[in-house]
């Protein structure tokens, strides 16, 4: 049973960022609709462990919000020139009807905070940390935890960002023509780093965290409307349908991950994987299969065509590795690399590339590199290379449940004889 503060927690993590859009949307100004969002979330820790958490628990901080809104406005707190105008606004949205207006509005809102976030005036790593932090629904420190950054410089990027974005006061509408082309390859990279962080969460115990990956396909879907014609938004999309189609067999019985290769694939939502092929098919109509998210999804989409593991056409997956490796030489890319080599070469083929990232600043901390080289140590048959290599790995590991498998596997290796 979770304690109130830890359910209050998980619904803010959830509802944070749409009511940090719907107020953007009504106040204009990024860092008062933040601190009014805060102002409801200190109203749900004072009121919800006495009388309960709400059956609309959305509605709820909404309201409060926008009550709080109220005031200000009134009081003179906000923009001048407007205090009238939303004063009306804001008492008409707080009505009855509230859930249903807000369904009307929920994606647009999201769409608009992120391009917010993504704008120009910001450099790439505060559009991502703002990011992450408005729609991720991550704290500061699980921020730094996922980039290996001061949590204070993390601190200091967000606080800049969002004082550059009300001094510019840029208007909370969605770009067109040039400005949207402009801003698009910021807006896909972020959603990417938000699905990413369902998808594994780096925050908390838990493997995924759907609620992330939901936001992210919605956004996806949004922003394909926006613009059709980008082949790349479509890329995206259907890499994360592909991805999110596995979630039922994703997480065990014992909620630790489970590896690819070994989940049920009569699990996998057969009706995601046709939209995202659908998705990729679009992609290659408009002419963009060599797109950095392009490639990506023809990989998953290799995987999830596939009725079995042993027919996983792991030729084509290192071919396409290749590729986006030429195209986005990061390490993480050469590290999936590795595993593909390894399936279709052998495991010293895998670990020749691993040892291209063994001094790569970025992964020093990262487990899955060690962990990684761990299993081709051990299909290699170097068993004590591989237990300290496993032993590496859980040493770093953030999870409880991770700690546990990799030890598992450590202990399992045995000296010759």
């Amino acid at each position: 049973m979770s304690t109130p503060a830890a359910a209050i927690d998980a619904i803010w993590r959830t509802e944070s960022p749409k009511l940090v859009g719907a107020l953007t949307r009504l106040v204009r100004d990024l860092a008062v609709a933040e601190e009014l969002a805060q102002d409801a979330l200190v109203a749900a820790l004072e009121q919800w462990p006495r009388d309960g958490i709400p059956e609309n628990p959305a509605a709820w901080l909404m309201r409060a919000a926008k009550h709080r809104a109220i005031d200000l406005l009134r009081h003179g707190s906000l923009v001048a020139g407007r205090h009238e105008a939303l004063a009306r606004e804001a008492e008409h949205l707080v009505t009855p009807d509230l859930d249903a207006r807000l369904d009307d509005v929920v994606g647009d809102d999201l769409l608009r905070l992120i391009f917010i976030s993504c704008h120009p005036l910001l450099s790439p790593e505060a559009q991502v940390a703002l990011t992450l932090k408005l729609l991720g629904g991550l704290t500061t420190a699980e921020i730094a935890r996922a980039f290996l950054v001061p949590e204070p410089t993390i601190a200091q990027r967000i606080v800049r960002a969002k004082r550059t974005l009300s001094e510019a006061r840029v208007p909370f509408e969605l770009p067109t023509g040039d400005d949207l082309a402009e801003r698009l390859a910021s807006v896909l990279g972020v959603i990417y780093l938000v699905f990413n962080e369902g998808y594994s969460a780096t925050a908390g115990d838990d493997v995924i965290r759907p609620g992330l990956c939901d936001d992210a396909l919605r956004l996806g879907r949004l922003l394909a409307k926006v613009d059709p014609g980008e082949p790349e938004v479509h890329a995206l999309l259907a890499l994360m349908e592909l991805q999110t189609s596995r979630f039922e067999s994703r997480v065990g019985p014992d909620a630790q991950a489970v590896p690819l290769l070994e989940q049920d694939r009569s699990r996998w939502n057969h009706a995601g994987i046709a939209r995202g092929l659908e998705s990729l098919r679009r992609v290659n109509a408009l002419g963009g299969a060599l797109g950095l998210y392009a490639l990506q999804a023809s990989i998953a989409a290799c995987h999830a065509t596939a009725r079995t593991a042993d027919e996983t056409d792991w030729g084509r997956i290192a071919a396409l590795y290749d590729v986006l490796a030429t195209l986005a030489p990061q390490p993480i890319v050469e590290l999936n690399r590795a595993v593909a080599h390894a399936m279709v070469f052998g495991p010293e083929a895998g670990l020749e590339i691993l040892d291209g990232l063994a001094t790569e600043p970025s992964l020093e901390a990262y487990h899955l590199l060690p962990a990684v080289r761990g299993d081709l140590l051990e299909r290699a048959g170097r068993h004590l290379e591989a237990r300290v290599a496993y032993e590496r790995a859980a040493g770093l590991a953030q999870k409880a449940a991770e700690k546990s498998v990799l030890l598992a596997r450590a202990a399992r290796m045995k000296s010759p004889g």
